[in-house]
């Protein structure tokens, strides 16, 4: 994970290969498969297809809440939240090897997970999103409390655009995981170049992308 910053969420679509292209080659440098619609045998032949382009990239695939579909798609790791198979359990089923990361929402929350066994924590969201209905946001100052607590990166959610990143960089965010900015563009590659910018000039050389190499 180390040197990543740009983090993209996205579901399913149908021109999901030509679509992470894109954002990839406008600066995105891992991505997650979130599709709570599909069903699991779906979510791994969709994961695979990701796991090409994002391999042809140098890039990571995460797959959201289930390690073993994770598992027998070969992404590279599994993105959990509080409620999920918890990351003990995760890292057990990927290996010492894969990607582990795990949502918080709280302090307590972000407290909890410097003993457990990931690679990185999401804090957020920091303002309310229709991708997680109903849970309220956290605002800057939980961006602020996670950094200077975490022993991990941590990629804030919630409403990252080029505007609200310095804001977010303020507050100590060095990482951001994007949704809608990029699943909703009608040039995801301009979009995504337009953040990476946005982040470079806002943390400076530490956004520097890392090598595109395939973890292993």
């Amino acid at each position: 994970m180390a040197g990543r910053r740009l983090y993209l969420c996205t579901p399913d679509r149908t021109d999901l290969t030509a679509f992470l292209a894109a954002a990839i080659e406008g600066g995105v440098d891992i991505v997650q498969l979130r599709d709570k619609n599909l069903e699991a045998r779906q979510i791994v032949d969709r994961a695979r297809v990701a796991g090409r382009v994002c391999a042809d990239h140098g890039v990571p695939l995460i797959v959201n809440d289930r390690p073993d579909l994770a598992l027998d798609a070969g992404a590279d790791g599994v993105h959990v939240g509080q409620d999920d198979a918890s990351p003990r359990l995760a890292r057990r089923i990927l290996g010492s090897h894969a990607i582990v990361g795990l949502s918080t929402h709280t302090p307590a929350e972000l407290d909890a997970s410097v003993s457990e066994p990931v690679d990185y924590v999401s804090a957020g969201p920091v303002d309310p999103t229709p991708t997680k209905p109903g849970r309220p946001g956290t605002g800057t100052p939980y961006v602020t409390y996670a950094v200077d607590r975490a022993t991990r990166p941590v990629f804030v959610t919630g409403g990252v655009t080029p505007a609200t990143v310095p804001a977010l960089a303020a507050a100590g965010a060095r990482c951001f995981v994007v949704v809608r900015f990029l699943t909703e563009s009608d040039d995801p590659r301009a979009s995504a170049r337009a953040l990476r910018h946005a982040i470079e000039a806002a943390v400076g050389r530490g956004a520097d992308r890392p090598p595109r190499t395939r973890p292993a």
